[in-house]
């Protein structure tokens, strides 16, 4: 794979995580535990906020995963196996990177 390309691999990539960064510090109030406190909030309004809380932590969970893959992409890039398959080691096709770069295996071995 051309080295222009794998460089663009990698900003691609970098701004990937930098946004999935930026979410989860922007969402991490929403994933705080919710007040026992009666007095101030209603018991369908708690209700809401363990509702909005429990969606925020596995959202947060997603992007943890998601930005485990980026960081294993910009790994192998750095390795400079990216783009080959890492369960058979055959090129993966570029069109296959070009959908989602974070993916480690070649479509034979993903099926």
């Amino acid at each position: 794979m051309p080295e222009a390309q794998i460089a663009g691999f990698r900003a691609r990539l970098a701004a990937m995580l930098t946004d999935l960064q930026a979410q989860s510090a922007h969402s991490a109030e929403d994933r705080r535990a919710v007040a026992l406190d009666q007095q101030s909030v209603g018991r369908l309004s708690r209700m809401d906020a363990m509702q909005r809380q429990t969606m925020a932590k596995a959202t947060h969970a997603r992007r943890t995963a998601s930005e485990s893959r980026i960081r294993a992409a910009l790994a192998r890039i750095d390795a400079g196996a990216f783009g080959y398959c890492t369960e058979c080691g055959e090129k993966t096709a570029a069109k296959r990177l070009d959908l989602d770069p974070t993916v480690p295996t070649c479509i034979a071995c993903a099926r």
